[in-house]
């Protein structure tokens, strides 16, 4: 989502640039603050991909830590209800 809001505000202040609504300096301000932005976006997905990898592996670790303690859990006999 914040991937796509800072895309657009780039397409959006490249396209003010390239239209002629600045001067030429402040259109080279605006490419340059979109290619920030672009490659800020860039390390944002980067590490939401990163921390979505890890809350997998950390996920799938403690499944396999209660799959082994229900292994190794004890088995209680419980008493047959009399009838």
């Amino acid at each position: 989502m914040l991937f796509k809001k800072i895309a657009i505000a780039a397409a959006v202040a490249t396209t003010l640039a390239f239209v002629g609504c600045t001067d030429k300096k402040a259109a080279t301000d605006t490419e340059s603050a979109a290619a920030s932005s672009v490659a800020a976006a860039s390390e944002v997905q980067a590490a939401s991909d990163a921390t979505t990898v890890e809350v997998a592996s950390q996920a799938a670790a403690t499944n396999e830590v209660a799959a082994s303690a229900a292994d190794n859990a004890p088995v209680v006999d419980q008493p047959e209800a009399s009838k």
